[in-house]
Formats: structure tokens, sequence, C-alpha cells
């Protein structure tokens, strides 16, 4: 048990670590290292943020998630995911309020793994993943295009249709250096790979572009006209003022913080054990964001998670131990002590060009079609999450998204619970197979059932439905049981309902191969006890036994 909750830094230490290993995470750690730097400061420019806290974050999450968590070689920091939810708070609580929504969410993630739930986000609905990711890629994109085409645009609005009416009214205000410079910066990221892999395109585009802009003085918006530049010292520890009121208006934020992490990172590591055949710790994984969420806003940073795709870079390029995730968070400490200064040069069009193909990648338009094709119930979900998240908000896209899911779920697993009348056609049944039908007699005044499906909640009303209709009145009602794999409380209940109206009628209920789980549900509610252990068979053939011996207890009852 204590071994699930062990840190896999320490497992690779216990191993073993060997100098080929270093060798290996240098190489992945520095290259990951180039891939975030650029990355770190683009998606906290978007989420409403300094661009330094970009690197904080990197810094402080990506090394506590590192030390702490999990994976063998994820790589943790700011993700595009995060920057929806990001800005809003931000826009409308201000830094304050997203550091208690996030103090918040790490405590919840600590929470969900001590309580082993890491299996738990698996059950998030795919249709619900593909759709708020999807939309969280149009709004970065929607995002970027005041950047990119240089638009004149005192204040951006946060709501997507107004933003799009602003771009729309201020379409004249298009400045021609800008859109060079973001054209430039664009082809460079995309044409890159062509080259080589082994040097990030985004990287290349910002010394590329930046030299050309710094050298020709090209009249362009930089970080430093918009921010006045980037401290190159470490921030000290900040904890705000926390009062009951924005505890209660950030919790809700704080459950989309917390499930936006866990499932980043969980989808992260799975890809990383795919890549590497190993198997990562769920719930350390989820203990190890909850804390490095803590320490990223502690020390000026914004919420973090595991980044898939610096985690595949990473791997490809040698990483294979928590260490290369440590050396790429040395890596950026180092260029933000000595030439995080010169970041300030780089022209916003670079930035928003880095940003389009993100969430371009992001967008898993391709997986979107394809769910268009699913069943009806999968498309409501897909869309309803999709367009919450674009015109309302992540955390009600999300909650509305798993509930809707969760509703079509067990309205489709209730048609599946029906009860058959099979006394007829009992002599057909496999178990009958290879037995004397001559010596098996059932008797008059005896009727079998069977129950197909679970009996929960969900299940109740079809299960009532369908009883009502086949049930007649007869002395002895066998309820064959074998095929029902669970019963909840409300399951329960109905069968209580059932035995009352039976006894009420003077019939006999009998209950034949009920599982050891079901069984052990009812014995827990009492509800063995008052029907009587005797009315328990283990097969149809013990039940039909119980209630032929019923049967001659009444006669012998009449002729007395």
């Amino acid at each position: 048990m204590y071994r699930k909750l062990e840190p896999k830094l320490i497992t690779v230490l216990r191993e073993g670590y060997t100098r080929k290993q270093f060798q290996g995470d240098l190489l992945g750690g520095l290259t990951v290292g180039v891939v975030a730097l650029p990355l770190a400061i683009a998606l906290a420019i978007a989420s409403g943020v300094k661009p330094e806290q970009g690197l904080y974050t990197a810094i402080f999450a990506g090394f506590v998630i590192a030390v702490l968590g999990g994976s063998r070689a994820q790589i943790s920091g700011p993700t595009g995911a995060f920057i929806v939810i990001v800005y809003g708070i931000v826009q409308k609580y201000g830094y304050d309020g997203l550091v208690v929504a996030t103090l918040i969410a790490g405590v919840l993630l600590i929470i969900m793994g001590l309580a082993r739930m890491g299996a738990f986000l698996k059950f998030v609905p795919y249709p619900v993943v593909i759709g708020f990711t999807s939309g969280i890629a149009l709004i970065i994109f929607s995002s970027q295009v005041s950047d990119f085409l240089g638009l004149k645009i005192d204040k951006i609005p946060a709501d997507f249709v107004a933003k799009w009416i602003e771009y729309v009214s201020h379409i004249a205000t298009i400045d021609p250096y800008t859109i060079a410079v973001g054209t430039a910066s664009l082809l460079i990221i995309v044409l890159w790979p062509r080259v080589t892999h082994r040097v990030p395109g985004p990287l290349i585009a910002i010394l590329a572009v930046t030299f050309v802009v710094q050298y020709f003085d090209i009249p362009v918006a930089t970080i430093a006209s918009r921010f006045g530049g980037v401290p190159n010292t470490l921030p000290m520890p900040h904890f705000p003022s926390v009062t009951w009121t924005m505890v209660q208006d950030m919790f809700s934020p704080a459950i989309t913080i917390a499930i936006l992490a866990g499932l980043e990172s969980l989808l992260a590591a799975v890809v990383a054990d795919g890549m590497m055949g190993t198997r990562h710790r769920s719930n350390m994984e989820l203990i190890a964001q909850g804390a490095g969420n803590i320490v990223s806003v502690m020390f000026g940073g914004v919420p973090a998670t595991g980044a898939i795709a610096r985690t595949a870079t990473n791997i490809k390029s040698g990483g294979t131990t928590p260490v290369s995730a440590i050396i790429h968070c040395i890596f950026l400490l180092l260029v933000l002590l000595f030439i995080g200064k010169w970041a300030a040069m780089i022209p916003m069009a670079t930035l928003a060009a880095i940003l389009v193909v993100v969430a371009y990648n992001m967008s898993e338009w391709r997986e979107f079609r394809h769910l268009l094709s699913s069943p009806r119930g999968d498309i409501a979900v897909l869309l309803a999450t999709f367009f919450l998240t674009v015109f309302i908000e992540l955390t009600v896209a999300i909650q509305v998204g798993i509930l809707l899911a969760a509703f079509l779920f067990l309205q489709k697993m209730s048609t599946e619970t029906h009860v058959d009348l099979i006394t007829e056609s009992l002599e057909d049944d496999e178990e009958f197979k290879g037995r004397d039908m001559a010596a098996i007699d059932i008797p008059r005044g005896v009727e079998v059932f069977e129950i197909y499906g679970s009996l929960f909640f969900g299940a109740v009303r079809q299960f009532k439905e369908s009883i009502r209709v086949v049930a007649t009145k007869p002395k002895v009602l066998i309820l064959r049981m074998r095929q029902v794999p669970t019963i909840d409380a409300s399951g329960v209940h109905v069968l209580e309902e059932l035995a009352a109206e039976a006894k009420e009628n003077g019939q006999i209920l009998i209950f034949s191969a009920v599982s050891r789980n079901v069984y052990r549900v009812m014995r827990k509610s009492g509800f063995v006890e008052r029907v009587g252990r005797k009315n328990f068979a283990g097969d149809v053939f013990a039940a039909l036994e119980i209630a032929r011996a019923h049967l001659d207890s009444i006669d012998l009852e009449k002729t007395r």
C-alpha cells in the first residue's frame, strides 16, 4: 500500500540511477526546457497575467511535481487548458482570487490522491473531454486575433461574441507590419520541422523574428511595450488575505481547476506509459499535482498540470526519469536569472503565432468530426460541452457535460433491465441440458421469472413496469437473479414492495441464483431476514424444490 503512494523519483533512485540514464535525462530536460520557454511566456500572457508568471509556474510547479510525481518522464507546467479559466478568474477577481482558487484546487487534488480516486478521473466521458478541449482551442485562437493583426483596441472583451464584434468593428485598424511579423513567425513554426526536429520551431521563430524586428526597428508591439519588461529575479512567497466570501466564490472554479489538472496530468501520464512501456501511479500523481499547484501560486505562478506535448518531446529526446523534468526546471531558472530581460524584446505577434499553433494542436478537430458520427446521445454531450465552453463558461460546460453524459448512461442502463416470464421455456434453458426432464416437474401454481440487468435507482421504474406487465397471481413466484450483477438501495426497496405485495396476496416469493455481491447488499439491508433465508436458493432446481415444499404444506393445511 505504501509503495503505491511513493514518488517515482524514489523508485528510480532505489533501482539504481546510471550515468546512461543521466545523459538521456540531460538531453531530454534541456530540449524540453527550450520548448517550454516560449510556451510558458505565451501561455501566461494569454491567461491575463505577466509573462514571467508562466516561467514561475514551469519552474516551481514543475520542480515539485517532478520530485513528488507518480510518472517517470512527465513534464508539468502551464498549459493551454487553463487559459480560459485563469483569464476569467483574473479579470473578475484579480490575481488574489486565482491564488485562492488554485490553493483550494491543490487541496482537493491532494485529498483525491489520498482517497485513491485516481482511477475515477478515467470515467470522464470522452465527448466531454473533446468538447471542452475543442472549445478551449477556439477561445485561445480568438484571444490572439488582435495581437496577430495588430488591431487598435483599448480593452478586448472577455465574452466570445463581444470579442468578435469588437474585432469586426476595428478591422480598419489592421497593422501591416504586425501581420507581416505574425505571418513570418507562423510560417517558421509550421515549416521548421521539415528542417529539423532537434530545435523547436517556436524558439527559432522567437530568435529570428525578434532579431529582425530589433535590427530594422520595425514598429510592432513587444512584451516591453505591453508589460514593461521581464524581471530576472525570483519572487518572494505570497499568500493573499483569504475571506470566507472569497472561498465561496472561488470553490466552483477551484473544482474545475482540480478536474482539469487531474485529467490532463493523468492523460499525459498515460501517453508517457504508452511511449515507454511503464506504469504510472495515478494517486501519487494527483498528490504531486496538488502540491505543485499550491507552491506555484505561492511563488507568483498560475495553475499547472502535465503537458502532453512537452512530455512526449522529453521522452523522444531521451528523458526516462523525473530527473529530466528537474533539469528542465533548472534550465528555465537559469534563463530567467541571466537572460530573462532579453525576453522583453519578443514581438506580441510572434507569441500570438505560437498560440495559434497551440490552439490548432489542441482543437482535436479530427476527433471532433469523428464523434459527430456517434450515437445521438454522445453528439448531444459533445456539442453541449463545446458550445457551453465557448459561449458560457468552462466550469458550467464541464459540470453540464458530465451530468448530461451520466443521465444518458443511466437511461441506457435502465432500458437494459427487464423481467421475462420463463416458465414455459425453462426446459430449453442451458442449465437443463443433460438432465432428465421427466424427473423435473414444475408444479401447477408456480411461475418463474428471470431478471436481466442491474437493479439500481435508474432501472427501478423499468423493473416495476416489466413485472407489472408479466406478473399473474401464482401461488409461488420464483425470481431468477443470476443475470443481476448489482443492486442498490432503490433496487432492494422495490423488491421489498414486491415481497409485501406477494404476502398480501398470499403468495410465496423465492429468489434463485442471487450473486454473492447482491446477496451481501440484501443481507446488510435486512431484506434477507425479512423474506426468510429459506426462500433463497442456489439455482432454479433448488428453488423448485422449495416451491414444491411450500405447495405441499399448503395442501396439507387444507386437508386438516
